[in-house]
């Protein structure tokens, strides 16, 4: 296993427990993070430098290095983040944290894997909404700033295809995209009533 600069830094960082949109938490194998604020996403890549999610985190999630055996591994912050660090000597204090880590990975999974992509794009923004939206007389408020790119990545597509979805979702008047990247979700009904 490789050490990398983000490791070699983790003790001059220790204090620091916030962190800008796109920085990466520092990893330790001994401690994890507690979110309190923002949204992360845990990555990794092929050897041909497709990105992989592996999940998104956002707070009360508790997330680290230790919670996974993917090499390379990263925890990317989506948002503005402020988190704090958690030795291991107090993981069992973070039980019921960890086992909702498992239970939203497993969520996530789900929606990933959904077929066809249409499905599994609207159920992805469904998801967004409810863990991370706000909710207004409109519908739910999603504000990540997620680009086409980093949603078909997400999801298992592509730029194109994400792109051509929201076109078509706009056009139904299920979502609404507004300024900074921001897209406001219309749809209440369940997502299986959608179709192209």
């Amino acid at each position: 296993m490789t050490v990398s600069p983000l490791d070699l830094k983790f003790s001059e960082q220790l204090r620091q427990s916030a962190f800008t949109k796109r920085s990466l938490l520092p990893l330790n194998p001994r401690s994890l993070w507690k979110i309190e604020t923002g949204v992360v996403r845990s990555i990794t890549w092929f050897e041909d430098g497709t990105s992989i999610t592996l999940g998104i985190w956002g707070p009360g999630d508790i997330v680290g290095r230790s919670l996974s055996r993917a090499n390379p591994y990263h925890l990317e912050c989506l948002t503005r983040v402020e988190a704090t660090l958690v030795s291991q000597e107090k993981y069992a204090h973070f039980s019921d944290a960890l086992l909702l880590h498992s239970q939203r990975l497993e969520e996530f999974l789900e929606i990933v894997h959904t077929k066809p992509v249409d499905v599994a794009f609207l159920r992805f923004l469904s998801w967004l909404g409810q863990r991370f939206g706000k909710e207004n007389e409109s519908g739910q408020l999603i504000q990540l700033g997620l680009t086409h790119q980093e949603i078909g990545e997400m999801i298992g597509s592509s730029r194109v295809t994400v792109t051509r979805l929201f076109k078509e979702l706009e056009q139904q008047g299920i979502i609404q995209r507004l300024q900074r990247k921001q897209i406001l979700l219309h749809e209440t009904q369940p997502w299986w009533h959608y179709e192209i």
